[in-house]
């Protein structure tokens, strides 16, 4: 069954977030040159929760596609290129998820294999969009009304906003308790419905990407903090690590 992990990283001092923004260029060869990884995309982040358009030179990420969770833990720990960033991040988490549904594509490709039936734990929330440019403006003004409503809803367990492109390329993932909690969201005639209505009949995306996974495995701190929701199908704690 197909893994697909997010790692999160944060860089507290100037230094080390000079290195973490060299290697949205460096970091690339490394990635291609892993064993068993299929997509990856490296992406920066906006200020506060990643939702607005001003970047945020402390938080990175790094999604990747891997042919299981095991393949996707033996890489996190034993390949230079992610050791190198957790050596140098003052904190990172990774999630690792199996797809459950999907529709679009992203880069042209489409990127997860739906491979998992729902489960009862946590579900992740993923849409990456590239943003018409003469719709940026308009697209971004009404992102502050949409992140406020999504920071108050007490069902949200994480969430984070990254892109590929600043302004251009957006990347939003949240995690939810069940879908009947995300579906209430999704439903309520707010900021984030209003939204949703206007990207389909005004046309805002030149290309999107929605996608819904099981949350199987969480690891590592953010926030200071450990995950702080339970999780269906935690990942093997005999799973060997071998260096890259």
């Amino acid at each position: 069954m197909q893994s697909v992990t997010l790692s999160l990283f944060r860089f507290g001092a100037p230094r080390a977030r000079l290195w973490a923004f060299a290697q949205m260029g460096l970091a690339r060869r490394g990635l291609a040159a892993i064993r068993d990884i299929g997509t990856w995309k490296l992406c920066g982040s906006g200020t506060g929760e990643g939702f607005t358009p001003i970047p945020n030179t402390a938080v990175y990420a790094i999604l990747a596609t891997w042919p299981d969770h095991d393949t996707a833990r033996r890489a996190m720990y034993g390949n230079r290129v992610f050791r190198r960033y957790r050596e140098h991040a003052d904190e990172s988490r990774t999630l690792f998820l199996s797809t459950t549904s999907a529709r679009g594509t992203w880069a042209g490709d489409t990127p997860f294999d739906v491979s998992a039936e729902p489960n009862a734990g946590p579900i992740a929330a993923l849409t990456r969009a590239t943003i018409k440019p003469r719709i940026a403006a308009k697209f971004w003004g009404r992102v502050p009304g949409i992140s406020k409503v999504i920071g108050e809803d007490p069902n949200v367990l994480f969430k984070i906003g990254i892109g590929e492109v600043p302004w251009l390329h957006q990347v939003t993932l949240s995690i939810w308790p069940d879908a009947d909690s995300m579906a209430a969201f999704a439903r309520h005639d707010g900021p984030h419905a209003r939204a949703i209505r206007a990207v389909r009949t005004e046309q805002w995306f030149k290309e999107d990407l929605y996608a819904r996974f099981n949350v199987d495995a969480v690891e590592g701190i953010w926030d200071g903090e450990p995950a702080q929701f339970d999780l269906a199908e935690p990942l093997r704690a005999d799973t060997r690590i071998a260096a890259e």
